[in-house]
């Protein structure tokens, strides 16, 4: 870091700078980049990436100079506007000759940060008093009169010295799964140890950089785990691995914290539909899938489903979609208002003959449990909950557990380095690395009745092939090659659409209404089918990198204009479909790449199904008719593509079974051929259906601690 005091710029390279974002986010009516702070945080960003601006903003800004002087006889800033518009759209253009860089490159890589100055997070550096936010109508906070700071119950913690040394069961990852089986079983008398890789971070300490975060995450994310020392591989066509770092897509991060991805989720709470539960049966199995029916039906499920919406909390509407299967109970909560855009949507749906209903959320629409009902914040997927209102493992389940005298000890900052067996049939107990707060490592054995995996697909997966042993040398539970392979999560499409009037309100989530027109649907002529819903409120940053209309202005007066006229004009339409899983969209162990702990770590590979790809552009096409129907006067569509899918709705990886040769868990979720060992995440999804699978998760897991407990 450069010393206090210390220029970070050139006065060539800062007064052509300057000069440059303020021509690509003028003033207006509205200040311009370098009145709103933008030039403090490309400083920030120069400090954090030197080598980007050594070795192309620098040289672009020299060869901008000369090239003012060569057509103009005057240095960039000295130009006019006109003059210099001219000279940067030539520049995007790649219209100059003999520069030292690409000039297109030059301009798109300073553009990009320029409007992450401008429309990013204050705290950030640059969007003085949020000014753009308010340009634009972004509300990030929840709506006026809500109580704030959160309140939050502190879970107690222990160090790696305070354990037992011996537990009735080991439950590893506090997540989804793992806090069901935690507040279950501590509950029923068992005593329990909860051990989470990632840290206890209270609501001050998930960031809220609207660049490094779950939704956004350019830079990192805020969550777990830290980007240095926690690499995955990705397994390229020629055999070679390329290494990924957590805050990069390809890497399938989901949040490794208390709570999991349920501190930072968008919270959507649907059940699978019956017929996700034997795909196979009514579709048959496409050429080159692994596609087959779960060993469990809906109706099994479903008492756990109801167990999940109220003990951990849903709101919804228990009238709507009758259609997606029997439920004995409705909702413990109304569901979220709707909203503005939401009712738009449905005069639309009407017009269009499709049924259409609110989204249930794990989110509270009324006071519960001691917690508010939501305040309707602009930031809410990717972030951790301002009002406490999101129900997720942090705030519901591990406080059940935790609540039970000593029956349960959570420790944070921990994994587990292999899980000790017996024989090929019995676990015994497992390996704890802790890392001290000084980077230190301490390791300790503890032993075990039960032990209980629930670390997300991905890890749970790694955890089973790295606690190989004599008995099993290529892992737990993958006698048939099984453990890792099926890896699935959804692929997304639909369609974004600009009105001529305002269709958004501004109050979160966001996320209102959805239609399952085209899910199991004849009409659909696809295997699966699935959701299609509006989005959640989108972030400025969000919407000026994947909202905008492909012919919009980006820069200029013209691109504030875009930005302030489409902002809260804009509605986005889009759905997970049923994922077709592959056996070859897999995990293994890298053979070459360790973590900071030493251990192999995750290598992928794979991609999406043929079929899977044809769902999601039939999905996209009907979200673009729901647009138009709405009144949209531009419509566009996205499209899917077809990298490996995992991403925060990874599963799959020991897909529950009958057959040991073709699964790795039996349909309680015990690993096959062991009397005391569970697993009790996405990782036992046969399908994913064709919704967010949380609730699924969430069901299963009530369903396999309680067996759990009657054989303990």
């Amino acid at each position: 870091m450069k010393p206090v005091g210390q220029k970070f710029f050139s006065v060539e390279v800062e007064t052509s700078l300057k000069a440059v974002a303020d021509r690509m986010v003028p003033e207006d009516a509205w200040p311009s980049a370098t009145l709103a702070g933008v030039l403090t945080y490309l400083e920030r960003h120069y400090n954090e990436n030197p080598d980007t601006w050594s070795n192309h903003i620098e040289p672009g800004l020299r060869a901008l100079h000369e090239e003012a002087f060569a057509q103009h006889s005057r240095s960039f800033a000295e130009l006019s506007a006109t003059e210099s518009d001219l000279l940067l759209a030539a520049v995007q253009q790649g219209q100059v000759q003999d520069w030292p860089v690409s000039p297109k490159l030059f301009f798109d890589t300073l553009l990009s940060l320029v409007i992450e100055g401008y429309y990013g997070s204050p705290e950030a550096g640059g969007n003085r008093e949020g000014k753009s936010w308010d340009m634009v109508g972004f509300r990030p906070g929840p709506v006026a009169g809500t109580q704030l700071p959160v309140q939050e119950t502190d879970l107690p913690q222990r160090t790696i010295d305070q354990l037992r040394d011996q537990y009735d069961v080991v439950v590893i990852g506090a997540g989804a799964g793992g806090s069901v089986a935690a507040g279950v079983l501590a509950e029923s008398g068992l005593h329990v140890l909860v051990v989470e890789r990632g840290s206890w971070l209270r609501y001050d300490q998930v960031g809220r950089d609207h660049l490094r975060n779950h939704r956004m995450s350019k830079y990192g994310h805020n969550t777990g785990p830290a980007p240095e020392g926690n690499p995955r591989t990705i397994l390229l066509p020629n055999g070679q691995e390329r290494i990924t770092v957590p805050f990069e897509g390809e890497y399938h991060n989901n949040a490794m914290t208390v709570g999991g991805g349920t501190r930072v989720y968008g919270a959507q709470a649907w059940r699978f539909h019956p017929e996700d539960f034997r795909m196979a049966t009514r579709y048959g199995i496409p050429d080159g899938s692994s596609l087959s029916d779960w060993p469990i039906t809906y109706q099994d499920l479903e008492p756990y489903y109801e167990r999940a919406e109220w003990e951990v909390g849903v709101s919804g509407d228990g009238a709507a979609f009758q259609g997606r299967g029997k439920r004995e109970r409705s909702y413990p909560m109304p569901a979220i208002p709707r909203t503005m855009e939401g009712d738009r949507l449905a005069q639309a749906a009407v017009k269009l003959g499709w049924d259409a209903g609110p989204v249930p959320l794990l989110i509270n629409s009324i006071e519960r449990d001691g917690r508010p009902a939501c305040g309707q914040c602009g930031q809410c997927v990717g972030f951790a909950c301002p009002t406490n209102s999101k129900n997720g493992g942090h705030n519901t389940m591990m406080v059940r557990a935790t609540a039970q005298g000593n029956k349960c000890d959570l420790i944070c900052d921990t994994i587990v380095e292999r899980i000790e067996t017996e024989g090929g049939k019995r676990a015994t107990g497992v390996h704890l690395i802790f890392e001290h707060g000084d980077g230190s490592f301490q390791r300790r054995y503890i032993r075990a009745g039960h032990v209980v995996v629930a670390a997300g697909a991905i890890e749970s997966a790694r955890l089973l092939l790295q606690s190989a042993s004599e008995m099993e040398p290529n892992g737990i539970g993958n006698r048939f090659g099984q453990v890792g392979r099926h890896l699935q999560g959804h692929v997304y499409a639909g369609a974004y659409g600009i009105f001529d009037e305002q269709i958004q309100d501004g109050n979160g989530p966001g996320v209102s209404i959805a239609t399952f027109r085209f899910e199991h649907s004849h009409e659909a002529g696809v295997i699966g089918g699935g959701l299609l819903a509006n989005e959640f409120i989108r972030l400025p940053l969000i919407h000026w990198n994947r909202a905008l209309a492909p012919d919009a202005a980006r820069w200029g007066l013209a691109g504030k204009e875009t930005m302030r006229e489409t902002f809260l004009r804009t509605s986005q339409i889009q759905g997970p479909i049923q994922e077709i899983p592959t056996a070859d969209s897999r995990v293994r162990l890298s053979p070459t790449v360790k973590d900071r702990f030493g251990l192999p770590v995750v290598q992928l590979s794979g991609g999406v199904h043929s079929e899977s790809l044809r769902a999601s552009a039939m999905l996209a096409e009907q979200a673009e008719k729901w647009l138009w129907a709405a009144g949209a006067r531009q419509v566009w569509r996205t499209r899917a593509g077809n990298g490996l899918s995992g991403g925060q709705h990874q599963s799959g990886t020991l897909r529950m079974g009958d057959d040991p040769a073709t699964s790795v868990t039996d349909p309680m979720g015990r690993v096959h051929g062991y009397d005391n060992l569970w697993v009790s995440d996405g990782s036992v999804h046969v399908t994913n259906g064709g919704v967010n699978p949380v609730l699924t998760i969430l069901a299963l897991a009530f369903r396999t601690a309680e067996n759990l407990v009657n054989q303990a």
